[in-house]
């Protein structure tokens, strides 16, 4: 890092994900970190007080992508019903990249992911927040039956019924032949039962 440069969190999270990509979850230190950068690692603890702290808002960074990838969907105009199936279809391309884009890096986010589960739980909320939103525009426009008081709960039904293609722990099955078929047929399923 060139002296001029200012150290900041993301540029920790940064050097950390190249860290974890490079060694693995169990290997990676700090210290390599702050090798990374040219600084100490006093300086990376000066932003993240534990090792425990930088893994797990490196493992936030990374679930935060894909939040922020299908806030369009929920906030895109047109009928409801046509946004949920095109949610479901992003979240499950996004997922199935990760896995065959960078297995190295899918494999040492799940490790991390293990370890901070209330990291995940926040990940999953925000999901089915989103989820839920369009559900409520889909009971505006008449296209969902869902009512109001309804829609948290169904929100997360949805997000538990697509599980198969967004849980990395069904990552091998995404390559499939017949994943997309499948995907479809669940994704129709859960539309027919909303309209229901």
């Amino acid at each position: 890092m060139a002296a001029t440069e200012t150290l900041t969190a993301e540029r920790i999270l940064e050097a950390t994900e190249e860290v974890l990509r490079r060694y693995g979850p169990a290997k990676a230190t700090v210290v390599d970190v702050a090798r990374v950068l040219g600084v100490s690692h006093g300086s990376v603890y000066r932003h993240f007080r534990t090792k425990a702290a930088l893994r797990e808002a490196v493992t936030e960074r990374w679930l935060e992508r894909t939040i922020v990838a299908l806030r369009p969907y929920v906030e895109a105009e047109g009928p409801a019903d046509r946004r949920l199936a095109d949610w479901l279809t992003a979240l499950f391309s996004l997922k199935r990249k990760k896995a065959g884009g960078d297995p190295e890096l899918m494999a040492t986010f799940q490790v991390l992911i293990g370890e901070n589960s209330a990291v995940v739980d926040r990940h999953e909320q925000h999901l089915i927040e989103q989820i839920a939103g369009i559900l409520r525009d889909g009971h505006r426009e008449g296209l969902f039956t869902v009512p109001e008081p309804d829609v948290p709960t169904t929100a997360r039904a949805v997000f538990h019924a697509t599980d198969r293609f967004h849980n990395p722990a069904h990552a091998a099955d995404w390559s499939a032949p017949d994943a997309v078929q499948a995907f479809t047929a669940v994704v129709s399923l859960v539309q027919r039962a909303l309209r229901a």
